[in-house]
Parts: structure tokens; C-alpha cells; sequence
């Protein structure tokens, strides 16, 4: 009677567990299927920025007149040194006491 009583008990844990896993199984497919589907969505949206971006790139390239960017690029570069006085200075000093031929 004993192992009867084990085996019912057996039998009504795997009556409830069976379906509850099931759909815990169900729901974890359905997450990792819509996390799985927004990662492809995001990858297929960074393409296509991806590319916009290049042709952008390559108009601005082929339509830009060539004066004025090189002009940009030194205006650009100017920008980028920094402004030290101190540096300045000593430079200054250095010139004197080397000459400015030196240089």
C-alpha cells in the first residue's frame, strides 16, 4: 500500500509539472524569440544607417567643391592646435637666445 500511495503521489507531481513545464518552456521560447527578433531588427537598421551614411560620404565626396574643402581642412587643423601662451613664449625665448636663424 505504501508504494501505491508513492506512485499516486508520483503521478499527480508529474500531472502538474508536465503541463506547467510546458508552458514555461512555451514562454521562454516566445522572450527569446522576440529578443531574438529585435536584434535582427536592430542589426538590419545599423545596415541600412550604415550605407546611408557611406553614400552620404561619397556624395558629399564627388559634389563638394574641392577649394572649399581644402580650405575646411586647414581652417580644421588650426583649429585642433591649442593656443598656449606659454608655449608661445618660450618659443619666443628660445628664438632670441638661438637667433632667428637658427630656426
Amino acid at each position: 500500500m505504501r508504494l501505491l500511495w508513492t506512485l499516486v503521489k508520483v503521478v499527480i507531481v508529474l500531472a502538474l509539472a508536465i503541463p506547467l513545464g510546458i508552458i514555461v518552456l512555451g514562454t521562454a521560447l516566445g522572450l527569446f524569440g522576440a529578443l531574438l527578433g529585435l536584434a535582427i531588427m536592430a542589426l538590419r537598421i545599423a545596415i541600412i544607417g550604415l550605407i546611408g551614411y557611406g553614400v552620404f560620404r561619397l556624395g558629399m565626396r564627388l559634389f563638394r567643391d574641392p577649394a572649399r574643402s581644402a580650405r575646411r581642412q586647414r581652417h580644421e587643423i588650426k583649429q585642433l592646435a591649442p593656443i598656449d601662451p606659454y608655449y608661445n613664449a618660450a618659443m619666443r625665448e628660445l628664438d632670441r637666445e638661438l637667433g632667428e636663424s637658427a630656426r
